[in-house]
């Protein structure tokens, strides 16, 4: 029998959480674990496209039309449009500038909160990855919605600032109405990112997440480091460019946390 490819959306209307970069370390963890990934980058910001590809290749793919916009605005199949990273298992379906005019394109749609899910559904019938990994625009618009309504699982990065719990509960109503038209979307937890123990207000955090009733903090956090960025600087999950850095060990083990609550 044939295992069913699970989805699960990166999402926070909060920008800076550290969404594009856990998405694309926890997709390449992934593959280190055997198992074969989609990333889609669903941002016009196209920071998860640029994790794994160089600037001129990102341009390049997104005035060529080559991208998830033209996906979703014809409704073509999602494969037309994937591109293989230089890792093994990994690819990607990369985002465009003019992302930023989804949300109208899809509001014209008649069953507009499930575009996505018809552009993805030759990828997931074909059984091609064991994951389809989701990049979301930081939003709580049609294009967000489009994203929950394909997915089956959600997972929220929080930077542990002052700022980083601004929204969150407009993110979890969110979540709600999504819940509503896809009843199979589940909320995997939150992951604490951008952590200095040293200050105040990540202890803050923590624990105000650890008391959320019904809402997963998963044990696992990413600290602060330098090697993020300079992973980010060559193209590349850090994972991958300095894998003995403390962060990789971080993403490595919040991806392990994370399989044990996805339910194969």
């Amino acid at each position: 029998m044939q295992k069913k490819t699970k989805v699960i959306a990166f999402a926070n209307n909060k920008g800076g959480s550290g969404k594009s970069t856990t998405c694309s370390n926890v997709g390449y963890a992934l593959t280190l674990e055997g198992y074969r990934v989609l990333l889609v980058d669903a941002d016009m910001q196209q920071n998860l496209s640029l994790s794994f590809f160089a600037e001129e290749d990102v341009l390049d793919f997104s005035e060529s039309g080559e991208n998830l916009y033209t996906a979703l605005c014809e409704e073509r199949d999602a494969r037309e449009f994937i591109r293989k990273t230089k890792y093994e298992n990994l690819d990607l379906l990369p985002s465009g500038v003019l992302m930023s005019s989804a949300e109208y394109e899809l509001y014209k749609k008649p069953q507009k909160e499930t575009v996505l899910s018809r552009v993805l559904a030759g990828v997931k019938e074909s059984g091609e990855y064991d994951f389809i990994l989701i990049d979301s625009p930081p939003t709580l618009g049609m294009l967000v919605m489009n994203v929950m309504c394909a997915a089956d699982h959600l997972l929220i990065p929080i930077e542990a600032s002052p700022w980083g719990l601004f929204g969150l509960a407009n993110m979890l109503e969110f979540f709600g109405k999504a819940s509503d038209i896809n009843e199979d979307l589940s909320l995997l937890g939150v992951a604490i990112t951008k952590a200095n123990e040293r200050k105040n207000y990540f202890k803050q955090t923590k624990e105000t997440l650890s008391e959320i009733e019904g809402v997963r903090l998963f044990e696992n956090y990413i600290r602060v480091d330098s090697a993020v960025e300079w992973a980010q600087d060559n193209s590349a999950p850090v994972l991958a460019y300095k894998k003995s850095s403390r962060s990789a060990k971080e993403y490595y083990e919040l991806t392990k946390e994370m399989l044990k609550y996805v339910s194969r």
